[in-house]
């Protein structure tokens, strides 16, 4: 009994501090994961202001209203391609098969050898190639996405928010932006409405909606964590004329969520999800878009022209930095440095010269190099901007008329377009030296192409071809020199190309087939 009541007593003396404790520190603070501004003290506890608004007067229901406005426009996209596969009893007879013997024989027997074994079959296959997601843009089934989730396509898939599927056909591609256009024979379709980039701001919500890992209408949430980031990602496809400008977003986004969209808080079009800074390939922590100003342009030219009508200023340039700042007498670190200027260029016949540093395009301030291409990106030759810089520590302006690839004001036909998108070589994303007189007799060949570096592009993409093969025939036909693969490639354009060939110490022959 005794034991009982000093338990007893314990318990009430602890109590009572508990309820001391809490009395007294409930009138000074309010402890709370939300908010720790706005919690009642009554003994009615209220709900925490976090669960009633996202801040800055948004209302709670913000993302759900943006989702499920965006949500019936953007689409999942799967795409095939057509392939070559060969028998693997005699693989070494793929290209013979087809296409007979490219260096002299005729296209003769196609069932047995001389010596009685079979020939190796061939055949065609459509086997899948990827996935992505894309935006709906109008009403009679235009759709943007990007040129990465579409290349080498041979069969495009559409599936709709409402599970319809349809085919699409390809409208035209920017790999400089990374922008594909595509079309399903549709007329009720609900489009997107595009925002105004220009006018986001970094720290503002923003949702990504999009199709990862083929998971359909995935909706995550964000902000913008940074604007015109140049992450090096276009370069490696479409060079020195390669446009990035991202929007950056800490939304997550995964494998699968290329094409889709990145929505403002009104459900508006504000980017296209491009890619994610990753070391695992996964999400981890960052994503880029294409901003909607620029996929607008580039969008709108695919749809008018076939091509991107783009202009140019005919400038080489750099983001100022601290140093360079210092070296010029600048106030601010902040413009686009001139290093050279383009004879005959629309900047050299506005009188631009190298050392100047661009600071406005047409009113809009330019900080990097990357804002500054963007804004130029946005018009085509002929159109005039007017350009704001700084020379010597004094403020200047001039106007620049825009011009093309081919320094005219000359709009580009869609075969002018295709003569300046770079030779095979790069189009395939190789290096290759002829094979030596010495080299060549010891491997019984009478010539050929060896390919001594593989880069991004159409093989690496493609196939699996290695760095070493030997290109003896493209098309029945056979490849002794750089100019016989131009010549051979060069009407191969929009059509199925097969080459020829082996590897050193190895005595069959190779075949790799692609789209050109």
């Amino acid at each position: 009994m005794k034991k009982f009541l000093n338990y007893l007593f314990v318990g009430v003396i602890s109590g009572g501090i508990v309820l001391f404790a809490q009395t007294k520190f409930s009138k000074n603070h309010s402890f709370n994961l939300f908010n720790t501004d706005n919690v009642s003290n009554t003994s009615d506890y209220s709900v925490p202001a976090a669960f009633t608004s996202l801040g800055n007067g948004l209302p709670s229901d913000a993302f759900v209203l943006a989702s499920e406005r965006s949500m019936p426009a953007v689409v999942h996209i799967t795409t095939k391609a057509k392939t070559t596969v060969s028998d693997r009893r005699a693989p070494s007879d793929l290209f013979e098969y087809f296409f007979g013997d490219p260096f002299g024989n005729p296209f003769g027997d196609r069932g047995n050898r001389d010596d009685g074994s079979r020939r190796g079959k061939s055949q065609e296959e459509t086997v899948p190639l990827g996935s992505g997601s894309g935006v709906i843009i109008s009403s009679d089934g235009y759709i943007v996405t990007n040129n990465h989730v579409i290349d080498g396509a041979t069969e495009i898939e559409v599936v709709l928010h409402d599970n319809r599927s349809f085919p699409a056909k390809l409208i035209g591609t920017d790999p400089n932006t990374d922008i594909a256009l595509i079309k399903i024979d549709n007329n009720d379709l609900t489009p997107i409405q595009f925002g105004n980039s220009d006018g986001t701001k970094v720290g503002q919500w923003v949702l990504a909606v999009g199709n990862p890992f083929n998971l359909s209408s995935t909706v995550t949430a964000g902000i913008i964590s940074a604007k015109a980031r140049n992450i090096n990602l276009l370069q490696e496809k479409a060079g020195t004329y390669a446009i990035e400008s991202f929007i950056q977003t800490d939304a997550a986004v995964n494998p699968g969520n290329s094409g889709g969209a990145l929505v403002d808080l009104n459900g508006d079009l504000i980017g296209i999800n491009t890619a994610i800074a990753s070391p695992s390939g996964v999400y981890a922590g960052y994503a880029f878009a294409i901003p909607s100003n620029l996929v607008k342009k580039v969008v709108d030219d695919i749809k008018e022209f076939g091509i991107v009508q783009r202009g140019f200023m005919g400038v080489s340039m750099g983001t100022v930095d601290d140093k360079l700042a210092k070296d010029l007498g600048l106030d601010d670190v902040s413009g686009a440095y001139v290093s050279d200027v383009q004879k005959g260029s629309g900047a050299d016949d506005a009188g631009l010269k190298g050392g100047d540093v661009i600071t406005k395009i047409d009113g809009k301030i330019i900080k990097t190099s990357p804002e500054l291409q963007e804004a130029v990106a946005r018009h085509r030759p002929g159109d005039k901007i007017n350009v704001e810089y700084i020379r010597s520590g004094k403020i200047k302006s001039t106007v620049v008329t825009l011009k093309s690839k081919n320094n005219t004001t000359d709009l580009l036909s869609k075969k002018d377009a295709d003569a300046t998108t770079g030779s095979a070589l790069d189009r395939l994303g190789i290096e290759v030296e002829s094979l030596s007189t010495g080299d060549a007799r010891k491997m019984g060949m009478t010539g050929g192409l060896k390919i001594k570096k593989l880069k991004d592009g159409i093989l690496k993409n493609n196939t699996d071809i290695k760095e070493g093969f030997i290109i003896t025939g493209v098309n029945k036909r056979p490849v002794e020199s750089v100019d016989d693969l131009e010549d051979i490639l060069k009407n191969s354009r929009g059509e199925g190309v097969m080459l020829q060939g082996k590897y050193p110490n190895e005595n069959g022959t190779r075949y790799y087939a692609f789209g050109f």
